[in-house]
């Protein structure tokens, strides 16, 4: 909340440079446009994007945790989603011996 209301007050700030620059005999709007966006706009979105990453990164493995439990979950609730050969008992030859005729 702290962090909102500096970027509300370094806006206005930025604002009031700007409208002294375009008010200015030897100002121009073009100016304060520049002025405005160099001092105000890109300082704050830099700084709230940089401030703002643990949040985006705590937003993102919650996410991903979730993906995983629903991922889970599903795979849980499938007949055949066990493993094979779990039952105790000791695996047999999968393949015939081969043998001559006599």
């Amino acid at each position: 909340m702290f962090l909102i209301l500096i970027a509300i007050g370094w806006l206005y700030v930025a604002l009031l440079m700007a409208v002294a620059e375009a008010t200015s005999p030897i100002g121009t709007v073009l100016g304060a446009i520049i002025t405005f966006l160099l001092y105000g706009v890109g300082p704050v979105a830099l700084l709230l994007y940089i401030l703002g990453t643990p949040a985006r990164k705590k937003l993102r493995r919650q996410r991903e945790a979730e993906e995983q439990a629903t991922w889970q979950l599903a795979q849980d609730a499938q007949p055949g989603s066990a493993q094979p050969d779990t039952g105790g008992q000791s695996a047999a030859d999968a393949v015939a011996p081969v043998r001559k005729e006599p």
